[in-house]
């Protein structure tokens, strides 16, 4: 068996990526080379030489990913802040944007002792388990309708010790989650949201599930009732983050502030610069008003 330089067999992969049209082909290649050897990425350069199998191997997940196949797909893995998922087949590929409303949340409930939080639409469980790995101290709800997405959330739960509480349910249903009325520190979400009929790549086209992607004519079918669950949930001072299209930039904010609950409506760019989530908090309570026993003072 011969053996062959690493460095070539990688720029070999990323031409056949750029040459493709994926967006960042040097490092997806790098990435299929570390999954094909079994090591992180960051040690890719104390491995000069690889066999013919392995170069063979990186050949046939280079055309895969050619094809616009998502590498997650293909690495059978997402990363979200913390923790690593599993992803494939009918299940949403969380995105590096979603890294920003991870973080938002994170710094809303840092002063918060045992926060509370409510991921809403949450696929395949990603967020949910982000928040929970990085507040062992909380307590984490995530719901989910879409039987396909469940299954990879229950799946992805069980994985990271059962540390986030999955309710099967859909935000559009009424009473939901009554239990926790009122008790929520932060609720998140990244609902469909994209306008039917945009164009958008390969690889949410023809991988993704189309209702994790698109939310109506014009991407706000859910959110409304993302705004009522959230109401009902949050807690006088809870915080709330939404993730939505680019085009919302004026609208979603606008639906926010329309509501008396919430108040401190603030929009965030992604890291390109384009609009991405909108964040809120529900007002505090009157002055005077009797506080419930379980509240707690926080961010």
């Amino acid at each position: 068996m011969s053996r062959h330089p690493l460095r070539v067999a990688i720029a070999e992969s990323e031409r056949s990526l750029a040459a493709a049209g994926v967006g960042s082909p040097r490092v997806d290649a790098e990435l299929l080379a570390a999954h094909v050897l079994d090591r992180p990425r960051s040690q890719l350069l104390m491995t000069p030489l690889v066999d013919d199998d392995e170069v063979e191997r990186l050949r046939e997940l280079t055309a895969r990913r050619a094809k616009r196949e998502p590498l997650q797909h293909i690495l059978g893995t997402a990363v979200l802040g913390p923790v690593t998922v599993d992803v494939g087949p009918g299940v949403f590929v969380p995105r590096p944007e979603t890294e920003l409303l991870l973080e938002w949340g994170l710094a809303a409930i840092r002063d918060v002792r045992s926060p509370v939080v409510v991921d809403l639409c949450t696929g395949s469980a990603a967020l949910a388990l982000a928040f929970a790995g990085s507040r062992p101290d909380g307590t984490v709800h995530a719901l989910e309708a879409d039987p396909a997405a469940v299954r990879w959330a229950r799946h992805n739960i069980a994985a990271h010790g059962d540390r986030v509480t999955l309710h099967v349910a859909d935000v559009r249903w009424p009473d939901l989650l009554v239990e926790l009325e009122g008790r929520v520190d932060l609720v998140v979400c990244n609902p469909p949201y994209v306008p039917d009929g945009t164009p958008v790549e390969p690889e949410v086209a023809d991988w993704d599930p189309a209702d994790a992607v698109f939310g109506g004519p014009d991407g706000l079918e859910l959110i409304p009732a993302v705004l009522d669950v959230a109401a009902g949930l949050l807690r006088h001072g809870g915080a709330l983050a939404v993730e939505h299209d680019d085009t919302h930039a004026e609208s979603v904010p606008e639906l926010l502030r329309r509501r008396r609950t919430l108040d401190e409506v603030v929009e965030h760019a992604d890291l390109a610069g384009r609009p991405r989530f909108v964040t809120a908090r529900r007002v505090p309570a009157p002055r005077g008003t009797r506080v419930r026993p379980d509240s707690r003072d926080g961010a």
